[in-house]
């Protein structure tokens, strides 16, 4: 993804380095503001033109618009989720609309350029529009017909294409959307971290019972999340269930402190040397941290605990 004329010429070293042409999306900015060109300035220093000579002449080869609004994860609704989507789609038209003369694509007017859109509560979100047309309100019509549409003003064929990241897992934070079925984060979520509690403090110790664990922001990330005050949720695998949700109340490098997420409660139904299951808040960047996955299958034996195979992931940075 590029958003600058200079990002031009290290496509054409890529090529010479690698042997074959990077394929290239032109990157919108459609309110995010991490990255991306607005769609007036889509040609800022003539980088349309640059990347159309450059893919005339073997250097590169043009896929379309691509665009990332993370504002959905604020969302507290699936019409708001869905307008953030609308925003993204409209913007890329806009984009290719503005500059649709630049456009001179070799392959002619045949060529489908790609609108890359879109991240995971989105993604989610896109299945309310296989419900019936009747059921649909405004939002979710519009949204359904910019999905549709195969061309900019009948000129530039168009397809759209939706992107996301942690939609295999999910997380915390993605529950916070409220447009996933239950948000029960046990039926949910398909990535956790399994810790040892170290320490228990039932006995007025403290203000409030708490459990010490072995899992900080070294192993969780240090990511809030809008629905709830924790920076991770205990699962109730192999323990008790409470009258409350058990969350990571405190955090630091190597521990975290486990608490009732109402506040003051009965004791902590844990011991010394139990161990945990802790759902994230952000899985992206709880997930980096580690070199492989263990994958378990409950189907099997009813709670998740059997190991049935070992992902290696790359990692560094």
């Amino acid at each position: 993804m590029i958003d600058h004329p200079d990002q031009v010429q290290y496509l054409t070293e890529f090529r010479q380095l690698a042997g074959h042409a990077a394929a290239v999306f032109l990157k919108v900015d459609s309110g995010y503001h991490r990255a991306g060109l607005p769609p007036s300035m889509l040609n800022k220093g003539g980088l349309i033109e640059k990347v159309i000579e450059g893919e005339r002449e073997g250097r590169l080869v043009l896929l379309g618009v691509y665009s990332h609004n993370s504002l959905s994860y604020g969302g507290d609704t699936p019409e708001e989720v869905m307008g953030f989507l609308v925003q993204e789609i409209t913007g890329c038209r806009e984009a290719l609309r503005k500059n649709k003369e630049l456009f001179a694509l070799p392959g002619g007017n045949g060529r489908e350029l790609v609108v890359s859109v879109g991240a995971t509560p989105q993604v989610v979100v896109v299945k309310k529009l296989l419900e019936e047309e009747g059921q649909l309100n405004e939002e979710a019509r519009r949204l359904k017909n910019l999905l549709h549409e195969k061309d900019v003003d009948g000129e530039l064929s168009i397809k759209v294409e939706l992107h996301a990241g942690v939609y295999p897992v999910l997380d915390m934070q993605q529950l916070g959307t409220n447009i996933h079925p239950t948000g029960d984060a046990e039926k949910e979520v398909g990535i956790s971290v399994v810790a040892e509690v170290c320490s228990v403090y039932n006995d007025a110790e403290r203000s409030k019972p708490e459990a010490l664990v072995a899992a900080g922001s070294l192993a969780l990330g240090r990511e809030p999340c809008k629905s709830y005050p924790g920076w991770g949720l205990v699962g109730d695998w192999r323990r008790e269930k409470g009258s409350s949700r058990l969350i990571v109340d405190r955090i630091s490098q190597e521990h975290a402190i486990v608490a009732w997420e109402v506040g003051d409660g009965p004791a902590i139904p844990l011991k010394v040397g139990q161990t945990v299951r802790i759902y994230p808040n952000h899985a992206c960047v709880t997930g980096a941290m580690y070199g492989w996955y263990l994958v378990v299958d409950s189907s099997r034996d009813g709670d998740g605990s059997t190991i049935v195979d070992v992902w290696p992931r790359p990692t560094g940075w």
